[in-house]
């Protein structure tokens, strides 16, 4: 079977659906207060989110280079927070959202700026940071902001200049804070560093990187350097939620819920903490100065994926509790030797995972990513969703887009043992009617799925032995290395035997008096379990021996044995196994070699089906 191609992630269709939409918006205007903004292409528009551990999607004009503006705030806070200390930065900035534009001059009777997401706030946070001299400060900040961004960043030189040739009201609110002893010391070099910091360039992929280490608890996910000391992440992303948005923070945390902060410069950054970050750039502002498109952007995929702060709890990153091959592990369908190898040596593309833990978007996400990751190589995938006790509509919907892609791929998808089944299962028949994508299955338990995949791949190397052609006896496995005249012995001991499909062939507690040998048809091996569901052992088919093991111990039949189809068997029974003992001692030993062998094999398999479920 030729290998297949790569099918798209929804949640990268999606994102390539959002930009196609809300391009053709034109709300909004470039800032023009700083001259060199004003320069900016309205048409620019880039949408990037970056998950914890590192996957990008993106699309647009995401490297597509600004200056970061005020979202420098709240990484210049967490920057005086570690220089400073939390005491110290309290004292001299508050944290109460002031619910007014970005440049008021709001004040506490004492003097402190509100918060620092205001522009008197983020003056006196600048002057916390770690050192004397305007290009000492400067470095402390390039440095930082190029470790939340995964690479060395640089400082648009004319807008920074734009910035302080214009920045007459944020003179003015700087020696205002040195009037409230905010600044004990001549705050210019403070608000110079200021200037340049706001004039540092990014696009929208450093942006979404900076968010997602703040998302990572301080740790970029790409380098996995540090840019900020873990404690005081909380802090950050507490500002950035009351305050980021300044007037319009209630209102974007009451429709999107996640801490964001936007510039003037067109960037709106937002960050769901152990999850993702999410930012956007189109220099079109609103009246509140964030990002017309940005904020609809935002909205929109908040609603989508249900990344509301107060509706996501943090997941952990081990999602996938197990990942096995089907060359590690095979169904409980016995299966001829030829057969068996085949499977060892290209099971590997069949791939079993076994989920767990409450599933949300980002759990979801890294499912996802893996299952396409790995599309262009894969037959087929089983995921067992037993050990998920929580499954919300917006993964179900990742989930089931993603598996209907895959299945139009040539992919199969079985989702196994889970109440969650019959919620996908809904959602596709909603889809679909009565005729889901082909591929599409679902199953109660990972061993049914198991076979049927293995019969699958099996088909399609050409080699899969069917259970209604019939095995010749001397092809059966309990004569194996038997001479014919030894087997023509065999045979005048054993009898004929017909079982219609669905019949009962052993009963679990009944006595054992015969053994059998399938020559067509298969049969199944199962066990009721203490909670009363059923569990299939193994499936026989032909050419393999079953009921030998109650034969030679005496004791009750363990399990039960049914007909999948028309079975034609031949029996050896109690007697005739006694008589061949006496009479041909040689022959009898040979014939529980075959046994003793065949059981062990089919031990060894259990045995590393254990071990590989606990890697």
């Amino acid at each position: 079977m030729p290998e297949t191609s790569r099918p798209a992630s929804p949640i990268q269709s999606y994102l390539e659906e959002l930009h196609a939409k809300y391009q053709p918006l034109r709300e909004g205007s470039v800032a023009t207060y700083i001259p060199e903004l004003g320069k900016a292409d309205p048409d620019w528009f880039g949408i990037c989110v970056v998950t914890c551990d590192g996957q990008v999607y993106e699309v647009g004009d995401t490297r597509q280079l600004f200056t970061i503006q005020s979202i420098s705030k709240p990484l210049t806070y967490g920057i005086a927070l570690q220089d400073s200390g939390k005491e110290t930065v309290l004292s001299k900035v508050w944290m109460e959202p002031s619910g007014e534009p970005f440049n008021s001059i709001s004040l506490d009777p004492s003097g402190r700026p509100l918060n620092p997401m205001i522009n008197a706030g983020a003056i006196a946070t600048t002057g916390l940071v770690e050192g004397k001299t305007t290009r000492q400060k400067v470095n402390r900040i390039l440095d930082t902001f190029s470790r939340y961004a995964g690479r060395q960043l640089t400082i648009d030189q004319d807008v920074s200049r734009s910035e302080s040739e214009t920045g007459h009201r944020n003179r003015a609110i700087a020696y205002m804070l040195r009037n409230f002893d905010i600044f004990t010391e001549d705050p210019m070099p403070s608000l110079e560093a200021y200037f340049q910091q706001c004039s540092i360039l990014i696009n929208c992929r450093d942006l979404a990187f900076m968010g997602a280490t703040l998302a990572n608890d301080g740790v970029n996910p790409l380098t996995g350097q540090r840019a900020i000391i873990g404690d005081y992440v909380e802090s950050v992303l507490s500002v950035m939620a009351s305050s980021g948005m300044y007037d319009a923070a209630g209102e974007w945390l009451y429709n999107v819920g996640m801490p964001a902060k936007s510039g003037v410069g067109g960037g709106i950054l937002a960050v769901l903490p152990g999850q993702l970050a999410v930012a956007v750039f189109s220099p079109l502002l609103d009246k509140r100065g964030n990002s017309a498109r940005g904020i609809a952007v935002c909205r929109e995929l908040s609603n989508r994926y249900n990344l509301h702060v107060f509706n996501s709890a943090t997941p952990s990153l081990s999602v996938i509790r197990n990942r096995i091959t089907g060359a590690q592990i095979a169904s409980n369908r016995a299966r001829p030797e030829e057969e068996a190898q085949l499977l060892r040596q290209h099971g590997e593309r069949i791939r079993l995972f076994e989920i767990q833990g409450n599933v949300t978007f980002g759990p979801a996400e890294r499912v996802v990513r893996e299952l396409l990751a790995g599309a262009d190589t894969a037959f087929a995938y089983i995921l067992d969703f037993s050990r998920v006790p929580q499954l919300d509509v917006v993964s179900s919907r990742l989930f089931l887009d993603t598996f209907e892609a895959l299945a139009a791929q040539g992919i199969w998808v079985h989702v196994t043992r889970s109440h969650h089944v019959s919620i996908l299962k809904r959602s596709a028949r909603r889809r679909h009617g009565d005729a889901p994508p082909a591929r599409l299955a679902w199953e109660n338990d990972a061993d049914t799925a198991l076979e049927f995949c293995e019969n699958r791949l099996l088909e399609t190397l050409g080699d899969r032995r069917s259970s209604s052609i019939a095995v010749p006896f001397e092809k059966c496995e309990l004569v194996h290395n038997l001479t014919a005249a030894d087997r023509e012995k065999v045979a005048r001991l054993l009898t004929t035997r017909h079982f219609p499909k669905d019949s009962v062939v052993f009963e679990a507690g009944a006595p054992a008096s015969e053994m059998l040998i399938i020559l067509k048809g298969k049969a199944s091996i199962s066990l009721t379990l203490a909670n009363g569901l059923g569990y299939r052992v193994t499936t026989c088919t032909p050419g393999m021996t079953f009921g030998e093991m109650a034969l030679l111990d005496g004791a009750p039949r363990s399990a039960t044995v049914r007909a999948d189809t028309d079975i034609e068997a031949l029996s050896l029974g109690a007697d005739a196994l006694d008589l061949l003992m006496k009479a041909e001692p040689v022959i009898h030993a040979k014939l529980l070699t075959n046994i003793a062998r065949h059981l062990a094999a089919r031990l060894r398999k259990r045995n590393a089906e254990v071990i590989n479920s606990h890697l």
